[in-house]
């Protein structure tokens, strides 16, 4: 996750991560760029534009010298947007915190030849609020979701896919879903209820995730034991669930890339999902998306 103090986050997840998203930013900016009028870039959560790596120490051996721990400056998705060619007609960075709001405004400022919007506040309100004042008829857009958690609110996406005009990369926190949503339904409180439902859409989660538990053998029958349910779904089964969540306002939801993608557990899922029901559009995205995806886990696959 990205560090909201010093904006140092990152790791190979963090480069995969990106690294998909270019790519299908240079894709769909080509493939669009003559038949809209306008293409836009949307970052709910652009943090400052770039982020801070801390590269580990390596011992010397016969063949190489000792590399001491360094830290570098990397592009985040606000910069890879903004190298984007064909360039990207309008760009709208978010973020909540007034620092990461200076910074965006500081490469805004950097770039004056380009059209950038800079919006600080909750991504869910600004998104929900002003989202289908746009007459998408002529524009198009891509949407990067990359929370700093559990913040993506589901009345946010259904806005978004309403639009029929955007396409969306949803970085979702799974660890969050199985830490909120306990093995046990009595682990599962109210507040952690109420962010179960804000981020699925739904209160139904409890019985479609939940199973009844036997009680324990009471050879006496003497006790009435309470009823135990506990959650049926391992951390596949959630990733599996939030896609079917997902496809229910979306007409097209590519099966997810995990990250990281070989170490265990696997915190987070990379979703693509189009809002526009046009077969043509949905068959153009649906190739871009499982292109990519096929491609970063190929790469991700080591060799016996």
């Amino acid at each position: 996750m990205k560090s909201i103090g010093e904006h140092e986050f990152g790791g190979q997840h963090t480069e995969i991560k990106l690294a998909i998203v270019e790519k299908y930013l240079k894709a769909y900016s080509t493939a669009l760029r003559q038949k809209f009028k306008s293409i836009w870039y949307i970052d709910a959560f652009a943090g400052t534009g770039s982020r801070t790596v801390r590269i580990e120490a390596k011992d010397g051996d016969l063949l190489d010298a000792p590399v001491p721990e360094r830290v570098e400056s990397r592009r985040g998705s606000a910069k890879i947007a903004l190298d984007i060619q064909p360039a990207f007609d309008r760009l709208i960075f978010m973020d909540q915190k007034s620092a990461h709001c200076a910074a965006l405004e500081g490469l805004k400022a950097s770039h004056p030849d380009r059209d950038i919007h800079v919006l600080q506040g909750d991504a869910n309100a600004i998104i929900q609020e002003n989202i289908n004042r746009v007459n998408w008829s002529s524009r198009r857009a891509i949407m990067f979701l990359d929370p700093y958690g559990m913040e993506v609110a589901w009345e946010t996406l259904q806005a978004v896919a309403k639009t029929q005009a955007i396409d969306v990369w949803f970085l979702f926190p799974l660890s969050g879903l199985y830490r909120q949503a306990a093995r046990n339904i009595s682990a599962v409180d109210a507040s952690k209820r109420r962010a179960l439902t804000n981020m699925l859409g739904t209160d139904e989660w409890e019985a479609e995730l939940y199973s009844p538990v036997p009680p324990p053998a009471d050879l006496l029958g003497s006790l009435e034991a309470p009823e135990e349910r506990q959650r049926n779904a391992d951390v596949a089964g959630l990733e599996t669930y939030v896609k079917r969540r997902l496809q229910t306002i979306f007409p097209l939801v590519a099966d997810p890339f995990p990250l990281p993608p070989q170490k265990k557990p696997q915190r987070f899922s990379l979703f693509f999902a189009a809002s526009n029901p046009s077969p043509k559009a949905i068959d153009l995205a649906n190739r871009f998306a499982r292109h990519i995806i096929s491609a970063g886990i190929s790469s991700q696959v080591r060799p016996r």
